[in-house]
């Protein structure tokens, strides 16, 4: 089931969904619409570098390693944007910072969520994200996204633009927290 503006804000104030540094709580006005929160770009993007003697090899994990050693570090703001050219991809986080705990309480609720793109965006020809769109329950920390233009123009990323929706539902029953190597993540690329 996934929940209104009005539940949202009722997970947070209910302390089952946290959404640190969110730009309001009036489920009435941005960043809210009426089934999801829209999320912001922090500065911090990663830039992955063209080598051609880097090969990744998911079987042997470590990917997240791999993508930090191997990408350029960009700070943006809005005096410093990043210019995203056509078949450019990046990796970005949102400014807020989430956590979906896992815990027992009356009723047996807790939330997991969907980070999606938002459609203004998306007809420019920008996407967020590829395959990765779960947050799990028992995920905490910033959200990762994989940013790429399939637009035909240069396209001006600045910090604290809306890049991302957050689409929050219901998990039944309570999970069992599993181990995942991005909990906690603090970088675009994951560490």
């Amino acid at each position: 089931m996934i929940l209104s503006n009005i539940e949202i804000v009722r997970a947070i104030n209910l302390g089952r969904l946290r959404i640190d540094r969110i730009a309001g709580l009036d489920p009435a006005l941005p960043p809210f619409n009426t089934s999801s929160v829209d999320l912001r770009l922090a500065p911090r993007i990663a830039v992955p570098k063209k080598d051609d003697t880097v090969t990744l090899r998911p079987s042997r994990g470590s990917l997240a390693k791999i993508l930090t050693n191997n990408s350029e570090q960009h700070e943006i703001t809005s005096e410093r944007p990043f210019l995203l050219k056509p078949n450019c991809f990046i990796l970005g986080q949102t400014r807020e910072r989430v956590s979906f705990p896992i815990q027992d309480n009356d009723e047996g609720i807790c939330y997991s969520a969907r980070v999606e793109g938002k459609s203004s965006l998306a007809r420019c020809g920008i996407l967020v994200h590829f395959t990765a769109p779960t947050i799990h329950a028992g995920f905490e920390g910033t959200i990762t996204l994989e940013i790429i233009n399939l637009g035909p123009y240069d396209i001006l990323l600045e910090a604290d633009t809306y890049i991302c929706q957050l689409i929050v539902e219901e998990v039944k029953g309570i999970p069992i927290l599993t181990p995942s190597q991005f909990r906690g993540q603090n970088t675009p690329t994951g560490v």
